[in-house]
């Protein structure tokens, strides 16, 4: 597990950041190529980043409306405890709800913040009854149905 401490990046690593985040697939020779450092240095670098954690993995970006998973909504949840113990189960359990793309623990109002894809709205139906309603320690719920996704730069989770 790497640490949670800052890396120290030149400007051919954030060249190196900028140009796989638009396109994970590139090779290292039109890699190199693009920042201006040969082959051997920009593997090296690139293997360094993902080495020290900043580079992560490498995904492909799937379109979730052509798989029929059109349906966005945010869930604020309101615990009914919130001491360390009642966080970790709820997180753990949340992680565990495939359709929860995205859960955020928020200093609100409300202490989390979900993202849940579904196809429709009966689906978030059976979502919310089964799966977000019995989350451990969940005393309160409310949901917005997103009308028009402005920008999303979120991957799709399809599992």
């Amino acid at each position: 597990m790497q640490e949670d401490r800052q890396v120290d990046l030149d400007r051919f690593d954030r060249r190196i950041l900028d140009v796989l985040s638009g396109n994970g697939r590139i090779s290292i020779t039109d890699l190199a190529q693009r920042i201006g450092l040969s082959k051997s240095p920009t593997q090296a670098r690139v293997r360094r980043l993902e080495a020290e954690g900043v580079i992560t993995g490498y995904r492909a970006d799937i379109d979730p409306i052509r798989l029929g998973r059109d349906h966005v909504a945010f869930v604020e949840v309101k615990l009914s405890d919130t001491r360390e113990a009642a966080l970790r189960a709820f997180n753990k359990q949340v992680a565990g709800i495939p359709e929860v793309e995205e859960c955020h623990m928020l200093a609100a109002h409300f202490d989390y913040l979900l993202k849940v894809r579904t196809h429709d709205m009966r689906d978030f139906r059976r979502v919310l009854g089964e799966a977000i309603s019995t989350l451990p320690h969940l005393a309160q719920s409310s949901t917005h149905v997103v009308m028009q996704a402005v920008k999303d730069d979120s991957p799709t989770v399809l599992t």
